[in-house]
């Protein structure tokens, strides 16, 4: 299903704010990585900026609320290239513009130009502050590396820094996990995002795995280490607002699990990452650059990985789309995502609803229920006074509007691919 480029433009896009740009070059593979990205490659950086801005001028113009540059390394690209397509996209005043980096590729300068041209946001591929881990899983800094970046990025203007940690890496250990969560106690980063290392199929690890070389991590290990990430942040001012990210929060006001109102939520979750939170509560987005994947109209899919199909399509002015991944998403398909997307958010979850298999989940301590106070509708009933004057008055009648939600539980959390399966 070829989608010209005529075509989209003719669509009223409805409720779509956020955009993800897919910058697919990197200094250097990382062992575990199977994303879409090529190493060695300053001569294709023009050329694939100038299909980029191509690409984007498909769309309708939109006002976007997120802007979110993601790779591969997109801060390898000159700030003049990032600034170009900046100058392509409309945005909103309070607009969350991210950018993501490595320690290795980064001056102060650069940093200094990219807030400057609209950037406002950094994820910094830290992954450990621990040499000899970075070593074993391919990364080219160090950790000091990790913490100059860091704080060149404060000193330029960065007040929205999230950090990427690793953990259940083979030959990690519990006291290499606390030292790195040591650091960010010091560091203070507004959002801290962790992965477990996933053995991605055609990757270095996999080969790795396939041959013996290396074996994965205990389980029972790797769920230790899970829960002293939890237990780490609850204790040290974050909000574990999704499975895999916690947000710093700022005030003394609000206190995890002590949630009664929705405004709360939004306290609590102040420095949430406003892009990927779209994802998860199953709103639509669009990406550009190869392999980037979008959701827009009835359909979710992903485009070309290859620059040559890329190209091709872009010149014939025809959305390049990988026609084996288009999803069409019906009214049934999108309340499964809805639910499944939704209950990755830790704080908020979903909205609760009656099924056995809820109830199931409930009853084996995967899933509990949560009453918030959702708004607060304010009447006012006249009543005629028997006053000399005879004045009418108000009477304000305050009425509390309650809804129930759903939400993991800690050990849901751990199971959390047993309670998906649920939900499919």
């Amino acid at each position: 299903m070829m989608v010209e480029a005529r075509n989209i433009k003719a669509l009223k896009i409805k409720n779509v704010d956020a955009i993800y740009i897919h910058i697919p070059f990197c200094d250097k593979k990382c062992e575990y990585c199977d994303f879409c990205t090529f190493v060695r490659m300053e001569k294709e950086y023009r050329k694939y900026t100038n299909y980029l801005i191509k690409e984007i001028r498909m769309y309708p113009k939109i006002k976007y609320d997120t802007i979110y540059f993601g790779g591969g390394t997109p801060s390898l690209l000159p700030v003049e290239m990032i600034s170009e397509i900046l100058n392509e996209l409309d945005w909103s005043e309070n607009a969350e513009i991210t950018l993501e980096l490595n320690p290795t590729d980064m001056t102060f300068e650069k940093l200094k130009k990219f807030r400057k041209i609209g950037i406002n946001r950094l994820s910094i591929g830290i992954q450990s502050f621990q040499d000899h881990v970075l070593k074993f899983i391919g990364r080219q800094h160090s950790s000091e590396d990790a913490i100059n970046v860091y704080k060149m990025a404060r000193k330029a203007g960065f007040c929205n820094i999230t950090v990427d940690l690793m953990f259940g890496i083979p030959n990690q250990t519990i006291e290499d996990l606390q030292r790195d969560l040591d650091i960010l106690k010091v560091l203070k980063p507004e959002n801290v995002s962790i992965y477990s290392l996933i053995w991605e199929e055609g990757t270095v690890f996999w080969s790795k795995l396939q041959k013996g070389i290396l074996s994965e991590i205990d389980q029972d290990l790797e769920a230790l280490m899970y829960e002293k990430i939890i237990d780490f942040f609850t204790k040290n001012g974050y909000c574990q607002y999704e499975i895999s990210n916690f947000a710093r929060i700022d005030g003394k006001d609000i206190k995890i699990g002590k949630i009664r109102k929705f405004e709360d939520l939004k306290k609590l979750q102040k420095n949430a990452g406003r892009h990927n939170l779209k994802y998860w509560r199953n709103q639509k987005f669009i990406g550009v650059g190869m392999s980037s994947a979008s959701y827009f109209g009835d359909n979710r899919h992903s485009n070309e990985r290859t620059f040559k199909k890329y190209y091709n399509l872009v010149d014939d002015e025809r959305l390049p789309i990988d026609e084996n991944t288009i999803e069409i998403v019906d009214e049934v398909e999108s309340k499964k995502l809805k639910k499944m997307l939704g209950l990755r958010l830790i704080q908020e979850g979903i909205e609760y609803f009656e099924d056995e298999k809820v109830e199931k989940l409930i009853e084996n301590g995967l899933l509990e229920k949560l009453t918030i106070r959702k708004k607060i509708a304010t009447k006012e009933k006249k009543i005629e006074s028997k006053v000399k004057n005879n004045e009418n008055f108000s009477d304000k009648i305050v009425e509390n509007t309650y809804e129930m939600r759903l939400r993991l539980t800690q050990r849901g959390m751990l199971l959390a691919n047993d309670v998906f399966v649920e939900f499919i």
